[in-house]
């Protein structure tokens, strides 16, 4: 009996779990119009009045822009989409429901997590698709792709940091505070303006927030960079996302 009990779940029951938890995931956010256009239509928004609109005639306005609001449109889904849910489902006490059903224990943040990333990329491509029909910008497919990958993959980091602030916050206040988080470091990572113009205490303190960092991939997959390496940007990101995630999983095992 003890043997029945703990023997481990079939591959392909485990794969079928994954990928149920993955689509309801998606479906629950598709049925949520008030999380999911926000989401979507804010940076898209954003990017038409100060991108397209006041960057008229000047091509290296929209494709800068294009860099950092699509930096600015990825932090949302990684976290509103972990830290909004998973306040609200602590506080409803549907954490512990998922605890206490049979499904594999990541089943739940990779639901999440692809959720984010198809959210992510469907922003990019919308900010794409603005700067290259509306605004003129001409890229080469390589850049295209090198941005939606960085898109894609760029959230990973803010859904650690979602995660993470998910762990200290409860029900309807999440919004509220995230958003103190999100608008901030935006404005300080230099996402709305170049840093080149803002006071130069901000200037040293912009490599602090891992969406500078973020947002400098954006600028290379869009041939905008300075000249710099690549790789302490990535493995900043990597180790914020790596920190957030273990800082979580403990603060989840203590606290629940």
């Amino acid at each position: 009996m003890d043997a029945v009990a703990t023997a481990p779940m079939p591959r392909a029951r485990l794969l079928r779990a994954y990928a149920e938890e993955a689509r309801c995931e998606l479906l629950r956010y598709l049925r949520e119009p008030a999380f999911l256009l926000p989401i979507m239509l804010f940076p898209a928004v954003f990017y038409l009045m100060f991108g397209i609109v006041l960057g008229h005639g000047r091509e290296d306005v929209p494709r800068y822009m294009l860099a950092s609001y699509s930096t600015f449109a990825v932090m949302a889904p990684g976290l509103f989409g972990f830290g909004i849910s998973l306040a609200l489902e602590r506080g409803g006490g549907l954490l512990q429901l998922k605890r206490a059903m049979p499904m594999p224990p990541a089943a739940y943040l990779l639901g999440k997590l692809l959720m984010a990333v198809i959210v992510a990329a469907a922003v990019g491509a919308l900010l794409l698709v603005m700067a290259l029909v509306v605004a003129g910008v001409s890229l080469a497919p390589g850049q295209v792709a090198a941005l939606l990958v960085t898109d894609a993959l760029g959230v990973v980091p803010f859904c650690a940091l979602g995660l993470l602030a998910g762990t200290f916050i409860r029900g309807q206040a999440a919004p509220g505070l995230l958003q103190l988080v999100y608008l901030p470091m935006a404005f300080l990572s230099g996402l709305w303006f170049p840093l080149h113009v803002m006071p130069p205490l901000l200037r040293a303190l912009a490599p602090l927030w891992p969406s500078y960092h973020l947002n400098a991939l954006s600028l290379a997959a869009v041939g905008m960079d300075q000249g710099g390496a690549l790789l302490p940007h990535i493995l900043v990101l990597a180790g914020v996302a790596l920190a957030c995630l273990l800082l979580a999983a403990r603060r989840l095992r203590r606290h629940g």
